[in-house]
């Protein structure tokens, strides 16, 4: 029998491939679940036991957090990457180094194929496949879920009969939860009109007080939390629990899908946010304007790559070789203040603050140059326009 690796989570759609590609396409089946910050122990386990149960020959679990973060968030909040200024990639980001890992353990058992179950209607397809066509063109693509066109019922009327009576209630919301932040999708989203109540959001308020943290940065990245040396995955992972008990960094995302449609999401984010901005206002003081602005150019190209699949263009490490440039010096300390759902990014310290007391005072007083030197100064900018409005003779 040939062999098929299945990307697997353990939702229904997945679920459905193990018996479908084993039962109907004669397959042995063997599932991966990548956990890049989504799946705590026990939710691993389950998965496991349940891949199993359904006819997997074997599963595994696959820890990919440090990857992913060396890899991906890294760049992202080096980037202070924003789609749209609103979202920080929290999902999208993700299936890359999924996809990534799923072809290592295909090619680690001499797989004759990958699947997915993904539908034919989302960007998942395109990433997932994308991956598996330019790192294994000679392994086959399963999507059974996206090739048989299968409703949800179908789906379930199908595992019934095998024999598999798992609780398939539908929740309200869809749920994807990971390191960099959780989306969450239901029937408020489909119309630009519709509103996410509170409570369809996985990180409920649980504090009212008024807090204050502070994030200590080296070379851009996070290395310390209120005094604490920790590494930027446990930094990540605390401020999402922080930051969720006083249910910040709630918003809609609205955004072109690979595939040409308008899209719309809620997601939470609380590391995410608060990281990117906290690193954000720290750039502000060590870098020079032109650093910000092209940064801001090509990380927000770095963006559009990442979440339409093109992690593997080459032109990504060329950018992730120039932001890693950029924060040889973006190293100090930022306060944030934290309220039930909201923040404030407050201060910040550091030994290379361009706003440096010993050439002046914005609005106070400039001890680098004289006032004569001003008006000169002046004089020189408004030359072109002066030419330019002489020759053309407009108001």
């Amino acid at each position: 029998m040939k062999k098929v690796v299945l990307a697997f989570s353990g939702g229904l759609d997945t679920s459905f491939c193990i018996p479908y590609l084993k039962n109907e396409r004669g397959l042995e089946v063997y599932t991966v679940m990548v956990n890049t910050g989504g799946f705590n122990d026990s939710e691993q386990k389950e998965i496991s036991d349940r891949a199993i149960k359904l006819g997997a020959i074997k599963h595994i679990n696959v820890d990919a957090t440090q990857v992913y973060y060396n890899k991906g968030i890294k760049y992202l909040l080096f980037g202070n990457v924003l789609k749209n200024n609103t979202y920080p990639l929290s999902v999208s980001s993700e299936r890359v180094f999924q996809a990534l890992e799923v072809l290592k353990y295909a090619k680690e058992i001499g797989a004759d194929y990958v699947a997915h179950g993904s539908t034919g209607a989302g960007n998942d397809q395109i990433r997932f496949d994308l991956v598996f066509e330019v790192m294994a063109p000679n392994i086959e693509i399963l999507a059974p879920i996206r090739e048989l066109s299968l409703s949800r019922k179908e789906e379930i009327d199908y595992l019934v009969k095998q024999g598999f009576d798992f609780s398939w209630d539908k929740a309200k919301y869809s749920i994807n939860q990971g390191m960099w932040g959780t989306s969450v999708g239901g029937v408020e989203t489909l119309s630009a009109d519709g509103i996410l109540p509170s409570d369809a959001f996985p990180s409920q308020l649980k504090k009212s007080d008024v807090s204050r943290l502070t994030i200590g940065f080296s070379k851009g990245e996070p290395t310390s939390l209120n005094g604490q040396t920790l590494s930027p995955i446990e930094i990540i992972n605390r401020l999402n629990i922080i930051g969720g008990e006083y249910a910040v960094s709630r918003d809609i995302h609205v955004g072109d899908t690979i595939i040409g449609i308008k899209g719309r999401v809620g997601f939470e984010a609380p590391a995410a946010m608060i990281l990117i901005k906290a690193h954000h206002l720290l750039e502000k003081h060590i870098l020079t304007k032109d650093q910000q602005y092209w940064k801001e150019m090509l990380s927000n190209w770095y963006g559009k790559l990442m979440h339409e699949a093109l992690y593997l263009e080459p032109v990504m490490r060329n950018i992730e070789a120039f932001l890693e440039n950029t924060q040889r010096n973006v190293s100090g300390q930022v306060v944030i203040e934290l309220r039930p759902y909201s923040f404030s990014i407050l201060s910040c310290k550091t030994e290379y603050d361009l706003m440096s007391s010993n050439f002046g005072s914005y609005g106070e007083e400039n001890r680098s140059l004289t006032s004569d030197d001003i008006v000169g100064f002046t004089k020189v900018m408004a030359n072109s326009l002066k030419i330019y409005y002489s020759v053309n003779n407009e108001n």
